[in-house]
C-alpha cells in the first residue's frame, strides 16, 4: 500500500494547484493545517502547528513524503527546522521544499527565514529537495493592487520581478515530489522580466485605472541587491511557460 503524502500548505494558493495534481498521479494526500478540514476523494487532513511542533508526530505517522510549502511573513526557519526534525523521527524518505530566488541574497526577514529553512533541511539527515521559484503572479497582482489604490503610485523601475505561475511552480513540485531526492534542483523563474513600475503600468491598464506614477529609486542595501538583479535568475533552465499578460487578462481583464 502507498503511503499518503504529507502536504502542509495545502489549501494556499500554491496547495490548491499542487494537491489535485498528486491525486492524478494516484497518491493519498494528507492535508497539514492548524484548523483541519473534511476528507474527499483521497485528501485527508489533520491538524497541527508548525511553530510549536503540536501534533506533528501524529501528522507523520505512515508518511514516506512530505511536500512543505506553508510559510508566512516570518517564522519560515523555526517550523521547518521543527518539521524536517519530526520528519527525521517519523523515518521520511524524501522532504521536499519550496524556497525563493535570492534566499541567500536579499536582505529582507523573509528571504533570510527562507535561506534558514532551505539550511535547516539540508542538514536534517533526511533526503531532500529544495526548488527556489521567483514571486508568483498572485503575488505580483497584490502588490500592484494595493499601489494602485495611492492617489500618486511609485514606480521604482529598479525594482526587477520575474513572476512565475503557481499552476508551473505546482507542475515542477509535483514532479519533484513524485521522483527521487534531488538536492537543490535548479531555479524556477518567469518567462519574463518586469520593473515593478511596468507591472504597475499593465495593471493599470487592464483595470481601467488612471493613476499619477512617481519614479523613485530604493535606497540603501536592499536598492543595490535588487538593482544588481539578486532576485531574477535570467540563466536557469527552467521557466514557467504562462504569461503575466495572460495571468492578468484571467484575473482583471
Amino acid at each position: 500500500m502507498t503511503s499518503p503524502i504529507l502536504v502542509t500548505g495545502g489549501t494556499g494558493t500554491l496547495g490548491r494547484h499542487v494537491v489535485p495534481l498528486l491525486r492524478d498521479a494516484g497518491r493519498e494526500v494528507r492535508v497539514l493545517s492548524r484548523h483541519g478540514g473534511t476528507a474527499r476523494d483521497g485528501v485527508s487532513h489533520v491538524t497541527a502547528d508548525l511553530l510549536d511542533g503540536t501534533g506533528l508526530d501524529a501528522a507523520l505517522d505512515g508518511v514516506e513524503t512530505v511536500l512543505h510549502l506553508a510559510g508566512g511573513p516570518k517564522g519560515d526557519d523555526t517550523a521547518t527546522e521543527k518539521l524536517v526534525r519530526a520528519a527525521r523521527k517519523a523515518d521520511v524518505r524524501h522532504f521536499v521544499y519550496i524556497s525563493v530566488i535570492g534566499a541567500d541574497a536579499v536582505p529582507l526577514g523573509y528571504f533570510r527565514a527562507k535561506h534558514g529553512a532551505e539550511q535547516a533541511v539540508a542538514a536534517a539527515g533526511v533526503p531532500w529537495t529544495t526548488l527556489r521559484a521567483a514571486q508568483f503572479h498572485d503575488l505580483a497582482l497584490t502588490t500592484v493592487r494595493a499601489m494602485a489604490k495611492l492617489p500618486v503610485v511609485p514606480a521604482p523601475a529598479t525594482v526587477r520581478w520575474q513572476p512565475v505561475d503557481a499552476r508551473d511552480v505546482a507542475e515542477r513540485l509535483a514532479e519533484l515530489t513524485l521522483g527521487q531526492p534531488a538536492g537543490r534542483v535548479p531555479d524556477l523563474a518567469g518567462p519574463e522580466v518586469f520593473g515593478l513600475d511596468a507591472l504597475v503600468r499593465s495593471y493599470l491598464a487592464a483595470a481601467g485605472k488612471h493613476r499619477p506614477l512617481l519614479p523613485m529609486r530604493v535606497p540603501g542595501k536592499v536598492g543595490r541587491v535588487y538593482r544588481a538583479g539578486a532576485n531574477l535568475n535570467l540563466e536557469t533552465a527552467q521557466q514557467g511557460t504562462r504569461t503575466w499578460a495572460q495571468f492578468l487578462a484571467a484575473q482583471v481583464g
